[in-house]
């Protein structure tokens, strides 16, 4: 694990799958490579990394498209976010899902055209008893059910005819509607969705599963005031995919990757970790970010608890505090945030003494960013423009107007400006920096300065930054 900004830590991750790739060739070309970044745009800009290093077996992701098993068609409120987030999500939904278990209350009676053939009660609740102590993933358990009971079937008509039935004949009667219906009362099939659904759709039954776990309150947040109908029809948030995932975990076995690559790891919720390493159960990692880039409501403050969730708890820290990346002015700048990110990490230091740091008040933003945007021009490298989210149009169609057309986020290009939202600037680097407002950046959310702390360290040569609004305290120092 790697930390502060500028010491190379995606360099360090990336050449270090490369190294694996190299040492245990056979076995990753099997379990598979994955990156997992915080979005596409950062995904695009590493994307010719490892072909360079000569390595093209790797998959890269999101992880919300790392999850994504339901489209998202909603937004939930920050509270309800964080609840859905919360590691004791993981116990309600396991509740949720055994609660559905019952031991049988009939005896089991099924024909097969020539006899009818009778299992006790006693019989079935043995097998569903034995079962449910192997502690299977649920879906397995149903069908590890489904076939003790047909075993059962089988003896009695081996007994009978003295031969052992066919395969056919074992398959019909797992099928039966007398078996089915066992497994229906006592190991009902359930869906990720579907029970994800059915919690949040329905109070007392979040309630049952959540009582002891989460409060009342927290319940409340996350239950649907007005629920769809039908699980496809529910339009489901980032959040609840979250949960969607955790219960998959529950029923279905996960496939486990080789080594995983974890870049900006700080913004991973406890869930989100979870759902990571589902997938790298007989697998690595490679965890990289920076604490005090945290910006997520759930951001890590400290990696013991990160690791854990990761199912990880021994993994060696290796703190990288000596950057080459962002100028030595610009990195002096940075810290100043620091004492205010509520952090433990020490400030970071440059190599570099190179690079230009330039602050000024301006009367106009717009009429400030399009100059300084020229005269970045006239310098060789990438120009990045970085404002808050809701200041993007505007300083894109000045930029525009000005006849200087904004290239695409996930491409930039030497010499040409590309417009950034400051929520996406995490993982990006430009040769030229311009940071438009910083206390709109704070302002903007409820860890702002964490996020004026990424948009400050983009810069790898220059860095301007312009203001109207007097700069945050913290900045000033």
């Amino acid at each position: 694990m790697w930390r502060n900004q500028g010491s190379g830590k995606t360099a360090v991750g990336l050449h270090r799958a490369a190294y694996l790739l190299y040492l245990h060739r056979e076995r990753l070309r099997r379990a598979g490579v994955l990156i997992v970044g915080p979005n596409q745009a950062f995904l695009g800009y590493i994307a010719a990394v490892l072909p360079a290093l000569g390595e093209l077996e790797v998959q890269q992701s999101t992880i919300e498209d790392l999850i994504a098993r339901m489209p998202v068609r909603a937004t939930d409120p920050v509270e309800a976010q964080v609840v859905k987030h919360d590691p004791r999500m993981a116990q309600v939904l396991h509740r949720a899902l055994w609660s559905l278990l019952s031991r049988p209350e009939e005896p089991l009676q099924v024909s097969d055209g020539a006899y009818r053939w009778r299992v006790s009660v006693e019989a079935l609740r043995r097998v569903i008893d034995d079962v449910r102590r192997e502690d299977p993933p649920y879906a397995l358990g149903r069908e590890r059910a489904r076939a003790r009971i047909v075993s059962l079937l089988q003896r009695q008509a081996e007994a009978k005819s003295g031969e052992s039935p066919p395969e056919t004949w074992a398959r019909k009667m797992g099928r039966s509607r007398p078996v089915v219906e066992v497994l229906d009362t006592s190991w009902p099939a359930v869906t990720p969705d579907g029970l994800v659904f059915d919690l949040l759709r329905d109070p007392e039954a979040l309630a049952r599963a959540a009582d002891g776990v989460v409060t009342a309150d927290e319940q409340a947040a996350i239950v649907w005031p007005k629920p769809a109908k039908t699980a496809r029809s529910a339009k489901w948030s980032a959040a609840d995919l979250v949960l969607i995932d955790e219960a998959a975990g529950l029923i279905e076995r996960q496939a486990s990757v080789g080594h995983i690559v974890l870049d900006e790891a700080q913004d991973l919720s406890p869930m989100q970790c979870r759902a990571i390493a589902r997938r790298s159960t007989h697998g690595s990692i490679t965890l990289l970010g920076d604490l005090a880039q945290g910006t997520a409501p759930w951001a890590a403050t400290d990696w013991t608890e990160s690791l854990r969730h990761l199912g990880k708890p021994n993994a060696g820290v290796v703190p990288l505090s000596v950057g080459f990346r962002v100028p030595d002015a610009v990195v002096t700048l940075a810290n100043r945030l620091l004492p205010a990110l509520a952090v433990n990490i020490p400030p970071a230091v440059s190599l570099r003494r190179d690079g230009e740091l330039t602050v000024q008040a301006v009367d106009d933003l717009t009429t400030a960013t399009v100059a300084e945007a020229k005269t970045a021009m006239a310098y060789p490298g990438s120009i990045g423009v970085i404002a808050a989210d809701h200041q993007i149009d505007q300083i894109r169609a000045a930029l525009e107007l000005a006849g200087m057309q904004p290239v695409d986020l996930d491409s930039p290009v030497a010499g040409q400006v590309t417009v950034v939202p400051a929520t996406l600037a995490k993982g990006l680097e430009y040769d030229h920096v311009i940071v438009i407002e910083p206390a709109a950046i704070v302002a903007a959310e409820p860890r702002g300065l964490h996020r004026l702390y990424v948009v400050l360290t983009r810069a790898v040569s220059r860095l301007s930054v312009l203001h109207r609004e007097p700069l945050p305290s913290a900045l000033v120092g």
